[in-house]
């Protein structure tokens, strides 16, 4: 990581500006996954991990959150705990996962960076770690193309995104700034008008007509472009290597210090995952889509499923030093004071788990635990 950029984070306060970034929480912590497949059951015989009876797993019912969903349905997180039951919890939104981990109800989530900057910077640094990665990419500025053709055409128009300050919205912000464009964060107007919208109902606005597009993940991109929006820009454009991170795995750290072996069992399961994703692609996304089904009541149909699949790549490697990028479009944003970030990492578990596995370590960008 350059210098300047680590003597920016150590100079910076661990605070959030007073407007409610990422604080737009859905209601209630999630919902249980429900009709159980038998890969998700105890195997008999097998032994507790650390002595625990449940380890409480959250994500969201989001394809970036393919390795969760693919972990889940193929049985390797209760594979790894052994006699330790997996438990699962569907977020809609970061800010209530934070809640859920905060509080005990869960205690290792995946989650995307923008609320695990603004969860660890408002608890000073002592609610969770990032201790591995899970996607890249995944992310679109999808338009309507009657009236978007090019870049310039945006100026003037109602852009969604899925909520004040999320990492959809702190991208959207960061690029109009890029384009010379001013817009007032909080409020979304000026040059571009940012209307924040629930990705469950961007696409019937976008049908209705109230936004003329929306820079949203998948599969909320590729529901667009099903109804007739086209794609104006992928987010991995825009960044080193068209790598950028949109998933995390957090712990608490509480549950961290006392449990080190269950979640060793976590990351273990997530990196068997990412390896099956990888070498399997469809049958993966056959198996995430499920997952889908049986915690939503809905599978998505091919003609979204495809092309969002195809846009998200799984790896392990969290991609610390897009993180630190993603705060400070934050900071520049007005949305976020500068943010002491370090110790935001763990990765000696992760790095231990990969070493197993044949695979290389990941690099925390200056940003772990001393």
């Amino acid at each position: 990581m350059p210098a300047n950029r680590s003597a920016l984070l150590r100079r910076g306060i661990a605070a959030v500006a007073a407007l409610p970034l990422l604080t737009l929480a859905a209601c209630g912590y999630g919902s249980d996954s429900k009709d159980e497949p038998a890969e998700q059951k105890v195997a008999a015989g097998s032994e507790k991990i650390d002595g625990l009876d449940t380890v409480k797993i959250g994500y969201f019912g989001n394809l970036t959150h393919g390795t969760a969903l693919v972990g889940v349905n193929k049985g390797y997180f209760q594979k790894a705990l052994g006699a330790t039951k997996a438990s699962y919890q569907i977020f809609n939104a970061g800010p209530s996962e934070i809640e859920a981990l905060n509080s005990g109800a869960i205690d290792i989530g995946w989650i995307g960076p923008s609320p695990a900057i603004n969860g660890y910077t408002k608890s000073a640094g002592k609610n969770l770690r990032i201790i591995g990665g899970s996607a890249s990419g995944g992310v679109k500025l999808v338009v309507n193309p009657d009236k978007i053709k090019s870049v310039k055409d945006v100026k003037g128009k109602k852009i969604a995104t899925p909520q004040l300050g999320n990492t959809q919205d702190v991208a959207l912000l960061n690029w109009a700034s890029e384009q010379g464009w001013k817009v007032d964060a909080q409020s979304g107007k000026g040059d571009i008008s940012v209307v924040r919208t629930d990705n469950k109902v961007t696409p019937d606005a976008y049908k209705s007509g109230s936004i003329d597009g929306a820079w949203v993940p998948e599969p909320t991109a590729s529901k667009l472009v099903a109804e007739g929006a086209k794609v104006l820009l992928d987010e991995r454009d825009l960044w080193p290597d068209k790598k950028f991170v949109i998933t995390n795995i957090i712990v608490s750290q509480k549950f961290l210090t006392e449990h080190p072996k269950a979640v060793e069992a976590v990351l273990k399961a997530s990196v068997e995952a990412n390896k099956y994703i990888n070498a399997s692609p469809a049958e993966a996304k056959a198996a995430a889509n499920a997952q889908l089904k049986i915690d939503s009541g809905k599978e998505l149909p091919a003609e979204v499923l495809d092309p969002a699949w195809e846009s998200i790549e799984f790896i392990n490697d969290p991609l610390a030093a897009t993180l630190d990028a993603e705060a400070q479009h934050a900071v520049k944003a007005g949305l976020l004071e500068d943010p002491l970030l370090d110790g935001i990492y763990d990765l000696t578990t992760l790095n231990k788990v990969l070493k197993t596995a044949g695979e290389s370590p990941v690099d925390d960008a200056g940003l772990g635990v001393k």
